[in-house]
């Protein structure tokens, strides 16, 4: 008998902001292994009989303390070397919200910062291809 293979499904967001025609995006720096320290997009697993956009709603809530309502799906991300720990596909989600929402870092952030798009540090996993993705699809007008 053949077994199912351990992959696991996680999300994503990219939640950006618009400040003097600029774009900003919101990362957290992490608290944990693996890429500790480093920058990253807000997600994490989802749960059992969890719908995907509520998952990515409710990583951004508990690591940043910011409540989205409305989320567009970038695309998914299935390498199976993008997360060290085991093979994860990451479902990708893209948000904006006002500059006048104050973001906290809870959970599995150690830190939280906007940065100018085209000023970000490096990324954890494979966040830059993801931010990418974004800017593509949902920022270039």
């Amino acid at each position: 008998m053949k077994y199912p293979p351990k992959i696991f499904v996680t999300v994503d967001v990219v939640l950006c902001r618009k400040i003097d025609n600029q774009y900003e995006i919101l990362l957290i720096q992490r608290l944990n292994e693996p890429f500790q320290n480093y920058w990253a997009l807000p997600g994490g697993f989802v749960d059992e009989n969890e719908e995907l956009e509520a998952a990515a709603k409710r990583e951004l809530f508990e690591e940043t303390d910011i409540q989205l309502y409305q989320v567009k799906q970038i695309k998914a991300y299935g390498s199976p070397q993008r997360d060290p720990r085991s093979h994860t596909i990451s479902i990708a989600f893209y948000g904006e919200i006002d500059n006048l929402a104050v973001a906290k870092a809870k959970d599995d952030a150690k830190n939280i910062k906007w940065f100018p798009i085209h000023e970000l540090p490096v990324l954890a996993f494979d966040h830059a291809e993801i931010i990418r993705d974004a800017e593509e699809k949902f920022l270039i007008r």
